[in-house]
């Protein structure tokens, strides 16, 4: 089976030849791409540490990108996001009217490599333990995006993630609407909590069973919350109120 970076040298936006950015499917086929070239990087970084040279050619400059920073996360040195700046080859319209965006976030998925897998993982615990906010990697990226959007405008920066980095994207997104900054974010495939019952479990008494335990489970953890949540509702509803104006695009598959 080939590599990440062969596969993706197959599929890569050869047939996207100009981008109209007020097409929904070219701003989504857009993010995407940039969202799996920052995958891309750190597998190739692995890659070439272990000797190999299959390194992805760098589709990001098919759609005028550059390649601007790399961001490292501090615990393992593992790439999990990039940021890319759209630099046309000439000028001649205004981005206002365009549509185009001037930088775009992109945060990768999980990666099934030895050199990111374990931190990777303890992330994906982080999320559905509703941690994530907590960890290093998050408020690296929360920081680097705090340093451009109020500098260039929210208009002009995209967020963009899978999976792992769509929670990263889903976060990012929220804090800077409560701040009144509503960047387009693009949300690929997104984590949940929820188990794939249907398919995982074959028996139907015993998928009943855990349907029915998940339900018990569900009813008991809103019954011990009903007095906070009443207590709560009014600065619930106050939060709920300020970041309305922010709606990322969600892309399942």
């Amino acid at each position: 089976m080939g590599s990440e970076s062969e596969d993706f040298s197959r599929w890569g936006p050869k047939h996207l030849s100009s981008v109209d950015w007020h097409n929904a499917d070219h701003r989504r086929c857009v993010s995407a791409c940039l969202v799996k070239c920052a995958y891309i990087l750190e597998s190739d970084r692995q890659e070439k540490r272990q000797g190999s040279q299959c390194l992805a050619p760098p589709w990001w400059e098919a759609f005028s990108f550059k390649l601007i920073y790399q961001l490292i996360d501090e615990d393992d040195n593992s790439i999990f996001g990039a940021i890319y700046q759209y630099n046309p080859p000439t000028y001649t319209y205004h981005r206002s009217i365009d549509g185009s965006p001037q930088f775009v976030f992109a945060f990768r998925a999980t990666l099934k490599k030895e050199g990111s897998i374990f931190r990777d993982l303890d992330l994906d615990f982080n999320v559905i333990r509703n941690g994530l906010h907590e960890s290093s990697r998050f408020k690296m990226a929360m920081k680097a995006v705090q340093a451009v959007a109020p500098v260039f405008g929210s208009s002009n920066v995209w967020l963009a993630g899978h999976s792992l980095g769509a929670a990263i994207t889903m976060l990012a997104g929220k804090n800077m609407a409560k701040r009144g900054s509503f960047l387009e974010a693009f949300l690929f495939n997104p984590p949940f909590v929820s188990p794939p019952i249907e398919r995982v479990v074959k028996d139907e008494r015993v998928r009943h069973g855990l349907r029915f335990a998940g339900t018990l489970i569900k009813a008991g953890l809103a019954f011990a919350a009903a007095s906070d949540n009443h207590n709560n509702s009014k600065g619930i509803e106050d939060s709920f109120a300020v970041i309305s104006g922010w709606i990322p695009c969600l892309f399942v598959n």
